[in-house]
C-alpha cells in the first residue's frame, strides 16, 4: 500500500490495530500464567489503598478494575497492557502531527519507536513501567499545548496537573520528565524572558498536588516504604567511588544497545547524516526538553549517587525519540522513497513477536510457566477436604499468594506476608510451603 497523506490516518489505524492484535493473542496463546509484576499489581487490587510495599497506587488500580469486569482471564491483562501502550502511540503520533508540516513525517516518528522493545517485546507484562506511558505521552501532548500557544487555556494547565500526577502515582521516576519540562520553562522564563510567567501555571501544580494529598498521606502514615524500596533497589547504600564511574558507563552502553534496531531503522531513511542545531528554534528546544534532558537527568542521577540504573526504568523515556529523530533530519527525508525503511519497519514489526513466541515456547523455567491455575485447585481441594467455610484471606509474597488471590474463584484478598498475628486473627487457615489461605 502506498502511503500518502490521503491515507496517514488509516495507516496508523491499521498499524495499532495490528500491534493489539499480536501483543494481546500471542502471550495468551503461548504463556501458561500471567507474567510477575501482572500477578503483583492483581495481588494488590485485591486490596486498594492509596500506596503499596514497592510503588504507589496506579498500577494495581486499572488491572483491579478490568478484574472486576472480567476476572481471571489471562489475555484481558495482555489486552490492558496493549491499551496503554496505543494509547500512548496516538498521543505521540497527534504530538508528531502537530510538530511537523508533512503528516507523512508524523507517522514515521511513530513508526520508529516500534523499533525499540519496551514498546513491543516487554509490553506483555502489564506493570509500573507500562503504566507510565499514556500519562507520560498525554502530559507532554498537554505541555506542547501551552509551550506552543500565545493564549494559555485554563483546560490545558488542569489536564497537564492531572496527568502528570496520575503518571506521578504509576511510578516516582515520572518526576524526570516534569523536572526537564519545567527546566525548559523556567529557562525560557526567567533566564532567556521569551515568555511571561502566567498565572494560570499555577492551576498545574495546584492540581497535581491536590490529586496526590492522599498518596502523601498514605506515605506519611506507612513510613515512606515506597521511597525506601525505590532506594533499596538503586544499590545505593551500597555503592563504592568506583560505581559512579562503572553504573553511568553501563547506563550509557545499555541505552546504546536498547536503541540499535531504531538506529537500523532510521539509517534507511537517511544515508548521510548532516546535523545543524538551531537552539533558537522553539520546536527543537521542546523535542530536546522531553527527549534527551531526562536521559541526562538520570545518568546525572547515577553519577552524583552511583546508583544502579536499571534498564526498565528507561521505558517512557524513549516515546518521542521517533519525533526528535525525524525533525533533526527532516530535511534528508525523501517521502517519495519510503519502501526501504517500511520493509525494515515491518521485518521488525513481525520479528519482535515471533521472537517473544518462540522464547515463551521454547524455554519452560519462566514466571508465565508457573502452574498458577493448577496449584489453586488443588489448594480448594485441600481445604474444602477440611473446612466449609470461603477462602477470603491469602498471606505470602506477592507471587505465590498473588496468584492464589488471582485463580481462586472466591478471590481472596491479599494481606501481605505470613505472620502470627495475621493467623490468629482468621477463624480457619490452613498453610502450605510459604502460603496460607484462610477464611475470616
Amino acid at each position: 500500500m502506498t502511503i500518502n497523506n490521503k491515507n496517514i490516518d488509516n495507516v496508523f489505524y491499521i498499524f495499532v490495530t495490528a500491534h493489539l492484535i499480536f501483543w494481546t493473542l500471542i502471550p495468551s496463546i503461548t504463556n501458561h500464567n500471567l507474567p510477575l509484576d501482572t500477578i503483583e499489581a492483581l495481588a494488590w487490587g485485591s486490596k486498594l489503598d492509596w500506596g503499596f510495599n514497592k510503588h504507589p497506587p496506579m498500577s494495581a488500580f486499572f488491572p483491579e478494575i478490568f478484574f472486576q469486569i472480567f476476572g481471571s482471564q489471562d489475555w484481558v491483562y495482555y489486552l490492558l497492557s496493549q491499551i496503554f501502550v496505543i494509547i500512548s502511540f496516538y498521543y505521540v503520533f497527534k504530538f508528531s502531527n502537530e510538530i511537523f508540516k508533512s503528516r507523512i513525517l508524523g507517522l514515521i516518528s511513530i513508526l520508529l519507536i516500534e523499533g525499540i522493545y519496551f514498546y513491543n517485546f516487554t509490553t506483555p507484562e502489564f506493570n509500573v513501567n507500562v503504566c507510565q506511558l499514556p500519562f507520560w505521552s498525554l502530559t507532554v501532548y498537554y505541555s506542547w499545548k501551552i509551550y506552543s500557544s500565545k493564549d494559555i487555556r485554563f483546560l490545558d494547565c488542569f489536564l497537564v496537573g492531572l496527568f502528570a500526577a496520575f503518571g506521578f502515582l504509576s511510578k516516582y521516576l515520572f518526576i524526570y520528565l516534569l523536572a526537564s519540562i519545567d527546566l525548559l520553562f523556567i529557562y525560557l522564563i526567567f533566564f532567556k524572558k521569551e515568555r511571561k510567567f502566567d498565572f494560570k501555571y499555577l492551576i498545574t501544580v495546584e492540581v497535581f498536588l491536590v490529586v496526590l494529598v492522599p498518596h502523601f498521606i498514605w506515605l506519611f502514615n506507612n513510613d515512606f516504604i515506597t521511597i525506601t524500596y525505590g532506594l533499596a533497589r538503586t544499590g545505593l547504600e551500597q555503592s563504592s567511588f568506583i560505581d559512579h564511574i562503572k553504573f553511568p558507563v553501563i547506563f550509557l552502553l545499555k541505552q546504546v544497545g536498547i536503541l540499535i534496531p531504531f538506529l537500523l531503522l532510521s539509517w534507511l531513511l537517511i544515508k548521510k547524516i548532516k546535523l545543524n542545531l538551531n537552539l533558537k528554534d522553539k520546536k527543537l528546544l521542546f523535542l530536546l526538553a522531553i527527549n534527551i534532558l531526562p536521559v541526562v537527568l538520570m545518568f546525572l542521577t547515577s553519577v552524583i549517587t552511583g546508583s544502579k540504573i536499571r534498564t526498565m526504568w528507561m521505558t517512557p523515556f524513549f516515546l518521542f525519540f521517533g519525533s526528535l529523530f525525524v525533525y533533526l533530519f527532516q530535511a534528508q527525508i525523501n517521502i517519495k522513497k519510503l519502501k526501504p525503511f517500511l520493509v525494515g519497519f515491518i521485518f521488525f514489526f513481525f520479528l519482535s513477536p515471533a521472537l517473544y513466541a518462540y522464547v515463551s515456547i521454547s524455554k519452560d523455567d519462566k514466571r508465565t510457566d508457573y502452574p498458577g491455575k493448577e496449584i489453586a485447585i488443588k489448594t480448594q481441594y485441600a481445604w474444602d477436604q477440611q473446612f466449609d467455610s470461603k477462602i477470603n484471606v491469602v498471606l505470602g509474597d506477592e507471587w505465590n499468594a498473588g496468584n492464589l488471590s488471582y485463580h481462586l474463584k472466591s478471590r481472596p484478598v491479599w494481606e501481605g506476608f505470613v505472620e502470627r498475628e495475621k493467623l490468629n486473627q482468621l477463624k480457619d487457615y490452613m498453610c502450605l510451603d510459604n502460603v496460607c489461605v484462610g477464611s475470616r
